[in-house]
């Protein structure tokens, strides 16, 4: 299992529950499109999730009046 750093993760005032909340969705978004596809995964849609948000291929983006709470 990978364990990234979430410091750099969460840079730019970003909420740990955007975080959780954005990687649930993603992973449930690459879980129904590999079954679209019929494609098997080799990896878990979490771990895809996660490296997609550090990679910065999916950008979270949460309201402002949220962010430094």
């Amino acid at each position: 299992m990978n364990n990234p750093d979430l410091r750099k993760v969460l840079k730019n005032h970003l909420s740990r529950y955007s975080l959780v909340t954005a990687t649930a969705k993603r992973a449930r978004a690459i879980s129904e499109e590999a079954e679209e596809n019929r494609e098997l995964l080799t990896e878990k849609p979490v771990s895809l999730a996660i490296e997609e948000i550090i990679n910065g291929d999916y950008v979270i983006v949460e309201p402002e009046e949220i962010r430094n709470i």
